[in-house]
């Protein structure tokens, strides 16, 4: 990836800074972030201008980190571990990328190294917006927007997105963007859903020299020609603000009220960092640019079950194979950040009940602090019945309510928002959910064509993919941990299984790094296990299964620029034996990126990961075949991933759950019923009790 290393001055060993005590794992503070940039910029001449991509904590080193948890949860001594930031950036308005380590300790710049012809940073939120106003002004842009004979006053809005990657020509950075406009009949509405009215011409912009380097023109037919502006025929709006719509007056308010508070405690250590817990559970929350919430030292109970757990990648690659479409596939993490995308969630809005928001500091491309505030919202949930039993012969009833824990972030990516939450349980349970919601990616169209769906006139919204990585770095019970999957077969037909309908669980171990796929026929379920822990009733090895939702892998063939960059989306999971710093499932630096330095790449070493220091990817994801219901703005579709106890407890861990009780929920009973005799509820049994000699009789309870 390197190709020379910037030469660095001459410092002197000098001693650690003093500092106010931070824990290794919190964020960079607003002041470190500015010391950090210091740095970099005494490298260089004092006229250099900088672009900054991302200002973030250097993770220290596993081994070194490890000792300090568990010295910090005994008692004893923590090691010193020095505080470090990672910097990536370009010197402004050139292709010379760089990243840096910067020990903020030592007050020196450990490492700063050029990067490849190739390998190119991230979007940044500052750059997007540049980047609309070069397309916008071109003098060829505007030529082009003249042909379509829109109406006066009509406002013209330009979408970048990521260039990708086709290896033709793309070795530069560059932006393609797509051009919409807001609706003509409504112009003052700055809200209006531009995505409505998709225009055919589509400018292409150079980073280095910010200006327009060609003009595209989109097919709207069902093959790859395409023509130049023609007056264009306005649909109709679509809107989906409140205001545009004849609301119901049938919905009464739902108050989530919590008079005692919430259960969960918040603490602050020093400016950024936290501490979470909650019934039993305990872990520390980070923020950063590009995964956005990032967990660690997830315990139960003070029992060990995560390392670090956080959102890895994420692809969405699209349906069309015509020029410039056949591109579309937005790695959101990695060209953008799910960081620097997070909503401010607003009270009463994004979360309900009792809530607790975490904010962050994260930089600009100037590498000054950005204040990002309430990034994060933590509350609790009913999440109905916990576990419940009836004695039918008495007649009485234990029943527990189960409540969840969700730390939620919201991230908006142009056109798409996605919602995502870690969820807790009472039963040590743990789920990362995303909720997919926003407004489909839109183009014009003349036809009706199969990879597609026309939800507006005019208007065809493509088929796409939603693939996910969640990358998880398992602690269970200790480190040293193995990947196993269970299967389930029938018995073949014997004189044991006369009937046929006999089955039985086999287990398998994963002794080698690869990439692996569930197989619903079988019920295959992956499993993290310590071997070296038992369980202490049936001997078993402590475990924690995942479940994982099947889904179409990706569809791009394995020869194509999407296979080759989406290193995660061809498996449901891949293990792989841990290293620094291999957090990325599709590579450290996706922005038009051609592969080989992600996770397949990892797997393919082929290293045993057997009851060693192992990380494990799960890969979930959407198939989404547009409808014309996604349009203005879609419905909420859900998936999720559970981790789930498998012989780690001695029996149920949610019995000490209090139970559901009226005078605690206060519900309401909305309409009176007839009151039934208690027979109806009370089911008499039979049943036999042993005498006194040992004898058993039987007596009916009626």
């Amino acid at each position: 990836m390197s190709i020379d290393q910037v030469s660095l001055p001459h410092r002197p060993n000098v001693g650690l800074t003093s500092r106010v005590s931070t824990h290794p794992l919190s964020p960079l503070t607003a002041a470190e972030i500015t010391n950090a940039v210091q740095l970099i910029q005494n490298l260089y001449p004092k006229r250099t201008r900088f672009q900054y991509k991302a200002i973030t904590l250097q993770e220290p080193k596993k081994a070194d980190l490890v000792p300090y948890l568990e010295a910090e949860h005994n008692g004893g001594k923590r090691p010193t571990i020095e505080r470090r930031a990672f910097i990536a950036y370009y010197i402004r308005n050139t292709d010379k990328f760089h990243e840096a380590i910067v020990n903020l300790d030592r007050q020196r710049v450990e490492s700063n190294v050029r990067l490849g012809r190739g390998v190119h940073g991230p979007g940044d939120a500052e750059e997007i917006i540049l980047v609309e106003k070069i397309a916008l002004e071109d003098e060829g842009v505007q030529a082009e927007i003249a042909k379509l004979k829109l109406p006066e006053g009509t406002a013209v809005i330009s979408d970048p997105w990521i260039y990708g990657s086709d290896g033709v020509n793309d070795e530069e950075r560059m932006y393609q963007c797509f051009l919409y406009m807001r609706d003509p009949g409504d112009p003052s509405n700055l809200d209006s859903n531009h995505y409505a009215f998709p225009l055919t011409i589509s400018p292409v912009v150079d980073t280095v020299t910010a200006k327009v380097i060609r003009i595209d023109f989109l097919p709207t037919g069902s093959d790859h020609s395409v023509k130049e502006p023609q007056p264009l025929s306005i649909p109709p709006p679509s809107e989906y603000t409140p205001e545009h719509q004849d609301l119901r007056t049938d919905v009464k308010p739902l108050h989530v009220i919590q008079p005692e508070g919430a259960s969960f405690k918040v603490t602050e250590v020093g400016e950024t960092g936290r501490v979470l817990e909650w019934q039993k559970w305990f872990f520390r929350i980070g923020f950063n640019q590009r995964e956005g919430m990032v967990l660690y030292d997830v315990r139960y109970d003070d029992r060990n079950i995560f390392y670090r757990m956080a959102l890895s990648d994420m692809v969405i690659p699209y349906s069309d194979p015509r020029h410039p479409f056949h591109k579309k596939a937005a790695f959101d993490l990695g060209d953008a950040g799910a960081g620097v995308m997070a909503n401010n969630l607003k009270l009463g809005c994004d979360c309900l009940g009792s809530i607790h928001y975490l904010s962050a500091v994260l930089n600009t491309d100037k590498g000054d602090p950005w204040p990002m505030e309430n990034v994060i919202c933590i509350h609790e949930q009913d999440a109905g019945i916990g576990w419940k039993h009836t004695n039918y012969r008495t007649g009485t009833a234990a029943v527990v309510r189960s409540r969840e824990l969700v730390v939620q972030s919201i991230i908006t990516v142009a056109n798409y928002e996605y919602i995502m939450a870690f969820i807790f349980n009472q039963a040590g349970e743990v789920k990362y959910e995303v909720r997919a919601t926003g407004i489909v990616s839109t183009q014009p169209t003349d036809v009706e064509v199969p990879w597609g769906t026309i939800v507006h006139p005019g208007v065809l919204a493509t088929h796409h993919q939603h693939i996910f990585s969640l990358r998880i770095d398992p602690a269970i019970d200790g480190h040293n941990n193995r990947l196993i999957y269970d299967e389930a077969h029938p018995m073949p037909r014997s004189d044991f299984n006369p009937h046929g309908v006999g089955y039985t669980v086999s287990q398998t171990l994963v002794q080698n790094s690869g990439g692996f796929d569930l197989n619903t026929d079988a019920n295959r379920v992956f499993k993290i296990q310590n071997s070296s822990v038992k369980n202490p009733i049936n001997g078993k090895p402590v475990s924690y299964k995942i479940v994982a939702p099947a889904f179409q892998k990706l569809l791009a063939d394995t020869q194509s620029f999407h296979h080759k960059r989406a290193e995660f989306a061809d498996h449901n999971i891949y293990v792989t034996k841990y290293h620094d710093g291999e957090l990325y499932a599709g590579g450290k630096y996706t922005n038009q990126s051609r592969g080989g330095d992600g996770v397949r790449s990892w797997a393919n070493r082929n290293e045993n990961v057997t009851d060693t220091d192992l990380v494990v990817f799960v890969q979930f994801g959407l198939q989404h075949v547009t409808r014309v219901e996604d349009f203005p703005v879609m419905p909420c579709e859900i998936i999720a991933v559970a981790f789930k106890p498998v012989n780690f407890f001695d029996r149920n861990p949610a019995l000490d759950v209090p139970p559901s009780r009226q005078e605690e929920n206060r519900s309401t009973l909305l309409a009176e019923t007839h009151q039934e005799e208690a027979e109806r509820h009370h089911q008499p049994g039979v049943e036999a009790k042993v005498g006194e000699k040992g004898e058993v009789c039987c007596a009916s309870k009626l």
